[in-house]
């Protein structure tokens, strides 16, 4: 059976702490990769595939996501609860709009488009992994339908990327999501999470991708092994800042890891320069050797 695509929900109300410090200067959906805007590139993949109604949930910085209504037409939900809650939380704000519908990140980069404007059925798109990964592993029946979903694993298909949920898995998960919404050990759930639960009753494929075809930048390291142009120039006024202090290149300014304050806010970074351990605080602007 084929379904026609009704339409796409970009996720892009978290905080990317790990992607300091520019997360904590702008939204990571809001960097530019060779040369593109992250989200308007994923914008305009779905609006090539004929997917007209699209949907922004934002919470973190949400009013620099406010420009994307009057230059793509998109629809901008707000999710209020996004320090409070995972991501079943965009979910759960945007219910009224999934039907047919791809449920996106807003930091994916594709290489090439991924999206139809008819799909076969629920999927969740995954790359393989050669060796040990500690990303969500899938295993498939006969059927091609996900039977397990482990968190690590070795040699396997894991979850990157986009999802699609036909009608019925929709209405399900949705009603799920309902039923357990108001449970404080709920809050602190990804979607995928209530998912994993459920999938005797949640029938979804894989769609599988080659490697090269999904890209994810959780650390501003692993955003420079893609985009080389990071290396030179940070487009981070707070490494910028750091660099002149400690009279090196942007480029000397290496293993950039967030840490969090008491309240799972963004607090600050550790970083090392020429084989030095440094530690920088956001509020106060205090550098120190760590």
């Amino acid at each position: 059976m084929s379904y026609k695509v009704d339409n796409a929900i970009i996720m892009a109300a978290g905080t990317a702490s790990r992607f300091a410090p520019i997360s904590y200067e702008r939204p990571k959906a809001l960097i530019e990769v060779k040369g593109e805007v992250l989200i308007e590139r994923q914008i305009k993949q779905l609006r090539a595939a004929g997917i007209d109604e699209i949907i922004v949930v934002c919470g973190y910085m949400k009013e620099h996501f406010m420009y994307l209504r009057e230059k793509y037409g998109v629809i901008i939900v707000e999710n209020n609860d996004y320090l409070t809650r995972n991501n079943n939380s965009s979910i759960n704000v945007a219910r009224d709009y999934i039907r047919n519908t791809y449920i996106c990140s807003s930091d994916n980069y594709f290489t090439e488009n991924p999206f139809e404007s008819e799909v076969d059925g629920a999927y969740y798109a995954a790359v393989y992994a050669e060796g040990d990964t500690k990303e969500w592993c899938m295993t498939e029946d006969a059927e091609g339908y996900i039977n397990s979903v482990t968190v690590g694993g070795a040699d396997a298909w894991y979850m990157l990327g986009h999802t699609f949920w036909d009608r019925e898995f929709s209405e399900r998960f949705l009603a799920i999501l309902s039923e357990i919404y108001d449970k404080p050990e709920t809050a602190d759930l990804l979607w995928e999470s209530i998912y994993m639960e459920h999938l005797d009753e949640l029938k979804m494929k894989i769609r599988k991708y080659p490697e090269s075809f999904i890209f994810e930048f959780d650390t501003l390291d692993e955003l420079r092994t893609f985009d080389e142009s990071y290396i030179s120039d940070t487009r981070s006024a707070i490494l910028k800042g750091v660099a002149e202090k400690l009279s090196c290149r942007e480029a000397d300014i290496v293993n950039v890891t967030a840490y969090k304050n008491g309240d799972n806010a963004a607090a600050g970074m550790t970083f090392t320069v020429c084989g030095k351990k440094y530690r920088y605080t956001y509020e106060t602007k205090n550098l120190e050797e760590d």
